[in-house]
């Protein structure tokens, strides 16, 4: 089974699978949802290198009735698994692939022919105008490291690429005292936080962007020119 976290806004889902940090699937209601589950699942393991489960259906185990933009991927769901302490064995497992996908989406950038170039209409969005070209999308992506961080109390920057940022992060997150406690905090607009959160939110978000800057290289520069790191 996939254990899946459901947060809505009437029939607007934004659908993430518990077991598989930052794997997620939006629809205009569950059932498109979670018909994408699947896909998504089997290109998220390609990228992690791990098989498949023996199992696709989707088992929903958390429900969110929101208030925000879910259509564009606005969330505020703490999962009641992101509540519980961490090993170490397994926060060095969940930061490696955060790492990992700072470094694709950094390699899936950096592969962009002409990185100004867009197929991206004009659209309005929650934090303002959708970015557009590629530099758009890598900069707003790297550029919440900051933001992430500081909801759990760690003093992080913006600087240098996303992988050396986000790396720098971790660092100091690890000189703080009982961090694997994984403490929840009540952060910015009121939303709860947690270091599980952070993790999964970093891979879900490069997702999100990393998807919509491999759609529109493809349409620009055509599918043979464009690095495909994460196997969409």
């Amino acid at each position: 089974m996939l254990n899946c976290v459901w947060e809505h806004k009437g029939n607007d889902t934004l659908l993430y699978a518990v077991d598989y940090i930052g794997a997620y699937t939006r629809g205009e209601s569950l059932a498109v949802a979670a018909a994408k589950m699947p896909g998504e699942i089997a290109s998220y393991l390609k990228w992690r290198g791990d098989s498949l489960p023996a199992s696709l259906d989707v088992n929903i185990v958390q429900e969110k009735e929101s208030d925000l933009a879910i259509k564009d991927a606005d969330s505020d769901v703490l999962f009641e698994s992101e509540k519980e302490p961490l090993t170490m064995d397994e926060y060095q497992f969940l930061k490696a692939l955060a790492l990992k996908s700072a470094k694709d989406f950094l390699r899936l950038y950096e592969g962009i022919p002409d990185k100004n170039a867009t197929a991206v209409p004009e659209r309005n969005t929650f934090y303002g105008q959708v970015p557009r070209s590629a530099t758009e999308m890598y900069e707003h992506t790297k550029n919440v490291n900051s933001y992430y961080f500081a909801e759990i109390n760690v003093d992080a920057d913006n600087g240098g690429t996303i992988y050396e940022c986000r790396k720098r992060g971790f660092e100091i997150l690890e000189a703080t005292p009982n961090f694997l406690q994984n403490t929840v905090l009540e952060g910015s607009y009121g939303e709860y936080w947690s270091l599980r959160k952070v993790l999964r939110r970093f891979i879900w978000h490069d997702r999100i962007h990393a998807k919509a800057m491999y759609r529109m290289g493809i349409r620009v520069f055509g599918i043979e020119q464009i690095p495909n790191p994460f196997c969409f």
